[in-house]
């Protein structure tokens, strides 16, 4: 049993190196290309797996650009619930995206120029913005509880706006940071942003 669980494992970690490198070609080959001009024949062909196999790997062209970030919502949630029960929910959403932050500068020019193009490809937008919701609905039962709120209870919009308003402040910072060449560290933007709402000058 405990063979074939190892066996299990290290599959599992082959798969996700090899979905981690189709990622890579596709992402710059669009950087390259473009979105449009890029199809999936060249992402085959550059990648050297066939079509039967680009789609076990990603349903679509566009979660191919995405790569590991579409599973990133469960490293959300797990970090926000590490966070200490004294901070204040927003205080705490926060610091749980530090991880997300830390990812997108330690690849800063590679991963800004991929995120402009997200952000301006209305079929990457969109799916840009899937991949929110499904974060919200990840987010929902931990923020809720940190509110002494019932994630069940509907009626509550309380979590439901902190979250909303948490992950709007993270695009509205990914666009000021895609928005200009000039190298800028994506934290302190994200919490100028996150600090807005508290503003009143």
């Amino acid at each position: 049993m405990g063979a074939k669980h190892a066996a299990g494992g290290v599959r599992a970690r082959a798969r996700e190196v090899m979905r981690a490198e189709v990622a890579t070609v596709v992402q710059d080959l669009i950087l390259e290309r473009g979105y449009e001009a890029t199809t999936i024949e060249d992402i085959c062909a550059a990648a050297e797996v066939s079509r039967s196999t680009f789609f076990r790997y990603f349903p679509s062209k566009e979660d191919a650009v995405f790569g590991a970030a579409l599973d990133s919502g469960e490293q959300l949630r797990d970090m926000l619930a590490a966070r200490p029960l004294s901070e204040a929910p927003w205080v705490a959403m926060r610091r749980a995206l530090d991880p997300l932050i830390e990812h997108y500068e330690a690849h800063d020019e590679r991963v800004r120029s991929l995120t402009r193009l997200i952000m301006n490809t209305p079929v990457l937008a969109a799916r840009h913005r899937e991949k929110n919701a499904r974060w919200h609905g990840l987010l929902q039962p931990e923020v809720a509880r940190r509110l002494d709120a019932d994630p069940a209870d509907g009626s509550d919009p309380r979590a439901h706006a902190l979250i909303a308003a948490a992950l709007g402040c993270v695009e509205a910072a990914l666009t000021a940071w895609t928005s200009t060449d000039r190298p800028q560290a994506l934290g302190p933007i994200l919490d100028r942003a996150m600090d807005a709402p508290f503003r009143h000058k």
